[in-house]
């Protein structure tokens, strides 16, 4: 779990940095009222910044499914912001990518097979010596 926390954790907070600086592109670049933009763009980099804290905790499984349906808003927010939609796309990536690392890590290897453990249960040979071998 400390690897999901790490890893997705990372991707959220990295999300809402750009999701923040997408607030004032929405006002001057779209012409957005002020308000709208803030708050659409402020409540989600808020939501990345308290997901970012909690995900990967014990007992808070459902952070993975509300962090996923972020990056779902995130590419949404493409709509008010057309470059949102290839940054959405991009940390969505990114959360996939960080759950599924996240998981290969932790898994444990696997269980040794009967030819291992024949190997590794028999007596190791005693090496010869050049004088034994003649």
């Amino acid at each position: 779990m400390k690897q999901l926390r790490q890893l997705c954790g990372t991707v959220l907070a990295m999300e809402a940095v750009v999701i923040g600086l997408a607030i004032p592109v929405a006002i001057v670049l779209e012409h957005l009222n002020h308000g709208v933009a803030g708050g659409v763009g402020g409540s989600l980099a808020v939501c990345a910044l308290v997901l970012s804290g909690v995900v990967g905790r014990p007992g808070m499984g459902w952070t993975l499914w509300a962090g996923t349906a972020l990056q779902a808003l995130v590419i949404a927010a493409g709509v008010f912001v057309p470059a949102m939609y290839v940054l959405g796309v991009i940390f969505t990536a990114l959360w996939v990518t960080g759950i599924w690392l996240a998981r290969r890590l932790q898994t444990p290897p696997a269980a040794p097979t009967a030819e291992r453990l024949t190997a590794e249960q028999a007596p190791a040979a005693t090496p010869r010596t050049p004088q034994q071998s003649l």
